[in-house]
């Protein structure tokens, strides 16, 4: 047991490391985000004035949590691409031969994605002071609850499919195909509830609405903003970690 916990250590101090050390990495993984928020979310609100609207204010609050969620996304998603990388560049391989189980790599990975998401999620949570957005030590923790959940649920999809994907040309060509769509239709830029029929039926399909319409009511606590009640969206985040972690510890050991 000691020597599984140090294998899930030491994969997740590596991680982090990594990413630490990456200081390109670490700078460039902010300047999408804060794109989107400043210049997207700030035209787009500006916008409602031009047309005779108000709601500008209202508008960036409401697009402030999903560009967190975006954050863990990608952050959580990009972190598996590491498991291509090392199988590509042989590093995999001497892992696979430690005396620790697969499992235990896999869980090492999940964390360490998850921490690194973490991070840079509670970076963007820091600038909540600028849009107006009180934020206290509980309201803190309890987001940085819902990015874990939401970190656990993405780090583990990559990882599925890190497991099956042979290389990193094709990892990066299928998260362009997954990410966008999930982030758009997760409800991060608009309320699903107000648009129309399909889309409001895709996003019940998609983990990323679950994670961000939890963190929504958790930031502005605006029950009406709600999609599901916070235990359906805990619960099924809850659920799919499981589901995702399994499985994909299951394709992670019948890989070569």
């Amino acid at each position: 047991m000691k020597k599984e916990l140090a294998g899930i250590y030491t994969v997740w101090l590596r991680d982090l490391k990594r990413y630490l050390r990456d200081r390109p990495r670490v700078i460039g993984s902010f300047a999408q985000p804060i794109l989107f928020l400043f210049v997207l979310g700030t035209g787009i609100a500006s916008s409602f004035s031009v047309f005779g609207g108000g709601g500008g204010e209202e508008f960036l609050d409401f697009m402030f949590p999903g560009i967190i969620g975006m954050t863990v996304l990608f952050t959580s998603f990009f972190s598996a691409m590491s498991i291509v990388w090392d199988r590509e560049f042989g590093f995999l391989r001497e892992i696979l031969v430690a005396p620790i189980s697969r499992t235990s790599i896999v869980v090492g990975k999940l964390l360490g994605g998850s921490t690194i998401a973490m991070i840079q999620g509670s970076i963007i949570l820091m600038l909540s002071p600028l849009l107006g957005i009180p934020i206290d030590f509980l309201i803190f923790f309890k987001v940085l609850g819902v990015m874990f959940l939401m970190a656990m649920v993405i780090s583990g999809m990559g990882i599925m499919l890190a497991s099956v994907i042979k290389s990193m040309q094709a990892f990066q060509v299928i998260t362009n195909f997954l990410l966008m769509p999930m982030f758009f239709l997760s409800g991060a830029l608009f309320p699903l509830n107000r648009t129309v029929e399909w889309m409001n039926i895709v996003s019940k399909a998609n983990p990323l609405s679950y994670g961000i319409d939890a963190m929504r009511f958790t930031l502005l606590g605006d029950v009406s903003l709600q999609l599901y009640p916070m235990w359906l969206d805990v619960l099924v985040l809850s659920f799919l970690i499981v589901a995702f972690s399994v499985t994909g510890a299951f394709l992670f050991n019948r890989q070569d």
